[in-house]
């Protein structure tokens, strides 16, 4: 089955900005609400595990914001490591990520 094109931008193969912007505001909600949910459960300052939950969802709402500076400087959807665009199924499924999937893998490795 074709991917639907509706939300891309037809000329570039790219999610327009409002849709970027769209899934990012979900993204940033979602993580919000895990942080509050960890909060509301009684976390204390021994609970390394919730801690470091806590630690992980704070770098995501980071790359989020870092994201949305993208979608306004125009250079959304441009992979930072061989500024190529990232697959539209990529961005879609992780809206704030600045890496093709090559290039993360190399980031990460």
């Amino acid at each position: 089955m074709p991917p639907d094109t509706s939300r891309t931008d037809p000329r570039a193969g790219r999610l327009t900005a409002d849709d970027a912007r769209r899934r990012l505001e979900h993204a940033r909600s979602s993580r919000v609400a895990q942080l509050r949910a960890l909060d509301e459960g009684g976390r204390t300052a021994a609970d390394h595990l919730l801690a470091t939950q806590a630690e992980a969802i704070g770098k995501v709402l980071k790359e989020i914001d870092e994201a949305f500076a993208r979608v306004d400087d125009g250079s959304y959807g441009t992979c930072l490591g061989c500024s190529k665009p990232v697959p539209v199924e990529r961005l879609e499924i992780l809206p704030y990520t600045r890496y093709c999937v090559g290039c993360q893998s190399r980031a990460t490795a």
